[in-house]
């Protein structure tokens, strides 16, 4: 039986089956996205050593999650960001703050040893409270 109070989408990354987990899940007025590494449209790594385009590439692919389970990038209100090379901050946080510099969401930003693969730099995944939620 399908639940109408919980939606959500795949981005169709080879993991998603593997693990068991989904893009981003909305319950209620509550989206959850998962982390989310830089990939290409067709599922490749995304500009690999280059931590700022890795960051910009993985917002992207974020709100575009938000989107469409009818929220915004407005209603982000966490972010958590896992990052290979904390040295890389000062990158990772300047593409960071061109998604979020007037929302500005509580954020963490952690080092890492890896990521689920060696080119990808930065994982970020994100929380969003909207106006409206899901009803049944």
């Amino acid at each position: 039986m399908e639940n109408k109070h919980r939606q959500q989408i795949a981005s169709g990354a080879k993991w998603e089956s593997i693990v068991g987990y989904s893009r981003a899940v909305r319950v209620g007025d509550t989206i959850e996205v998962s982390g989310t590494c830089a990939v290409d449209p067709q599922g490749n790594p995304f500009a690999p050593g280059d931590a700022y385009a890795q960051t910009k590439r993985i917002l992207t692919i974020i709100q575009e999650a938000i989107e469409a389970l009818d929220g915004r990038m407005e209603d982000v209100v966490r972010t958590r960001m896992f990052v290979t090379d904390i040295s890389q901050w000062e990158l990772i946080g300047k593409a960071h703050g061109e998604f979020f510099q007037d929302i500005r969401p509580v954020t963490t930003m952690v080092e890492v040893a890896q990521l689920i693969s060696p080119e990808y730099l930065v994982e970020i995944e994100a929380t969003a409270k909207t106006t409206s939620s899901i009803h049944g």
